[in-house]
């Protein structure tokens, strides 16, 4: 089976199932019972920022101080996380910083950064899209230092095998984020409003839950009457 076969293998077995009516419902319901499962993950990580981003994310005991730009973006980070935990967030706001990262490892971070919510790609596709082809080993030691896991998303990287492959905080884990990304939808509207945003969206959790519709696509909110949000900008994603 040659390379190109098996990185499309992949990126259709991550492809976000079709969502069933009432899906939306669904997973503000499951989230309500998981809230205990994230608070209990996301208490045991301690995050670090600069005033320009989060820096470092590691198991372990959160750490006073800091600057109050760099408190107030750890706080954004801990919030963000806990919403994508409980599967009610598909994209993160906060920034990240880098700087202090070398500069093939920003490479390999910045192109895990563009493998879409829900989707994976091998450490092959990585190591072609930083223009290494032959770097894979490389790639994958990059990614297994990332410095701001969960927010830059190394999970979505995979042995060309198909194999779930290493992780900082365990394989178990990679798997479940894996799993929630493939369970929650991306594109949520308001039938009120008749906005469709990206699911974590500020404006979309003032809605109530029976007016939120579950949307595959961009073009599929268009076709019915809806308007991308101009905060989260799904459009950028179809």
């Amino acid at each position: 089976m040659n390379r190109d076969r098996i990185d499309q293998m992949l990126i259709d077995y991550f492809q976000p199932a079709g969502a069933p009516a009432g899906l939306a419902r669904d997973v503000i319901r499951r989230a309500g019972r998981s809230d205990r499962a994230a608070e209990a993950l996301v208490n045991r990580l301690a995050v670090s920022a600069t005033p320009e981003g989060i820096s470092l994310i590691r198991l372990g005991r959160q750490a006073p101080g800091g600057s109050g730009a760099a408190r107030r973006l750890i706080e954004r980070a801990r919030e963000e996380l806990h919403d994508y935990l409980r599967g009610q967030r598909v994209y993160f706001s906060v920034p990240v910083d880098l700087d202090a990262t070398p500069e093939f490892q920003a490479k390999v971070l910045r192109a895990a950064t563009a493998i879409p919510f829900g989707q994976a790609r091998p450490y092959a596709w990585v190591a072609r899209r930083i223009g290494h082809p032959g770097a894979v080993r490389a790639v994958g030691t990059a990614l297994g230092k990332n410095p701001v896991p969960l927010i830059v998303p190394c999970h979505r990287v995979l042995k060309s095998d198909g194999g779930v492959g290493g992780y900082i905080f365990g394989t178990r884990l990679k798997g479940r984020l894996l799993e929630i990304e493939r369970t929650t939808p991306v594109l949520e509207g308001c039938t009120s409003t008749r906005i469709v945003c990206r699911l974590g969206c500020p404006h979309l959790r003032r809605a109530k839950a029976e007016n939120r519709v579950v949307f595959a696509s961009v073009e599929d909110a268009r076709s019915v009457g809806y308007r991308p949000c101009q905060v989260c900008r799904p459009a950028k994603i179809a």
